[in-house]
């Protein structure tokens, strides 16, 4: 296998999901599953047979061996897949929430999952690489967030293009004077950012604006592409003449399919699109791709099972 061309940063952990409906409180059983936005998106990458890197910390602990097995039965490199034999690793309690599709409670504090440090990826490997993604989970708390901002900074070096989904969870910030600063700085850093119209309401003074014009705001922060999601609503994508792929601008309907888990399908849009980029995609090629990947990600349950291989992808697409 050559060496994978785009290394992804962040968190690998443990979803407790309950096994009946109603609040969390109340839930006697919960089933285990593999999760992380950002190890969601390698292992889509992996299936779609474009095999990153996934650098991320793990516990020397039950949680840890288990997710091991599941990133290596999946076929992600593990060269950048540490194990730190000091903590454990962090979970999260998944739960219903009417006001969105799911909530989140995250069980983070003195994790292996939030004690990656700076410069585990050497100079020399980012110099050998296309794309470096990163995510704003890691971004909450110090050390965590100097090692991700400095990921972002030498990837940028190198000349790297560098992607970032904000997954703003506020809740998550220890001090929230840090989220805005930290947010700003993150975007200064990308070439491209994945994000949906309310994940950045902390920096947007556009978000209850047309949706070009909220693009156009992220835009003028320094990406030169811009991917804003909408659940059923569908995608779209702005590039300025600074992108490799050209500038554009492209609004795509979701994909009609039977919908039966959300989990996970942002992972898998930008998994699709970064992909079809890399390929040397057109923007709307790449947002078609990346559409369909996600929509086919929503027709199981959980984040990673039901993820497509390429061929499914593409037999979907001509079928629309």
């Amino acid at each position: 296998m050559t060496d994978p061309d785009v290394l992804i940063a962040g968190e690998t952990l443990i979803d407790l999901f309950p096994t009946t409906a109603g609040p969390l409180a109340d839930a006697e059983t919960f089933e285990r599953r593999a999760g992380g936005a950002p190890a969601n998106l390698a292992v889509a990458m992996t299936r779609l047979g474009t095999p990153p890197y996934l650098w991320t910390r793990l516990g020397a602990d039950p949680f840890g061996e288990h997710l091991a097995d599941v990133l290596e039965t999946q076929g992600v490199p593990d060269r950048f897949v540490e194990v730190d034999v000091d903590r454990k690793t962090a979970h999260t309690l998944v739960g219903e929430d009417p006001a969105a599709d799911q909530s989140f409670v995250f069980y983070k504090e003195g994790t292996a999952t939030m004690a990656m440090e700076s410069e585990t990826v050497p100079d020399e490997t980012l110099a050998n690489l296309e794309w470096v993604h990163f995510g704003g989970v890691m971004l909450c708390e110090a050390p965590v967030r100097t090692a991700m901002l400095d990921l972002a900074e030498r990837a940028q070096a190198q000349a790297c293009t560098v992607s970032f989904d904000p997954n703003t969870r506020e809740d998550l910030w220890p001090d929230p004077a840090d989220l805005e600063p930290t947010m700003r700085r993150a975007l200064e850093l990308a070439d491209v950012v994945k994000t949906d119209r309310e994940d950045l309401s902390v920096l947007l003074e556009t978000i209850d604006q047309d949706i070009a014009l909220v693009a156009e705001e992220l835009l003028a922060y320094g990406p030169h592409t811009v991917f804003l999601t909408r659940g059923a609503d569908g995608t779209y994508g702005m590039a300025t003449a600074d992108a490799p792929w050209g500038p554009a601008e492209v609004d795509q309907p979701a994909v009609d399919v039977d919908v039966v888990d959300t989990t996970g399908a942002g992972d898998a849009f930008t998994a699709g699109t970064i992909t079809a980029l890399l390929a040397g995609r057109s923007l709307p090629d790449a947002v078609t791709f990346g559409n369909a990947v996600g929509a086919l990600t929503t027709t199981e349950t959980g984040a990673m099972e039901p993820l497509p291989d390429r061929e499914a992808v593409e037999r979907l697409i001509a079928a629309q």
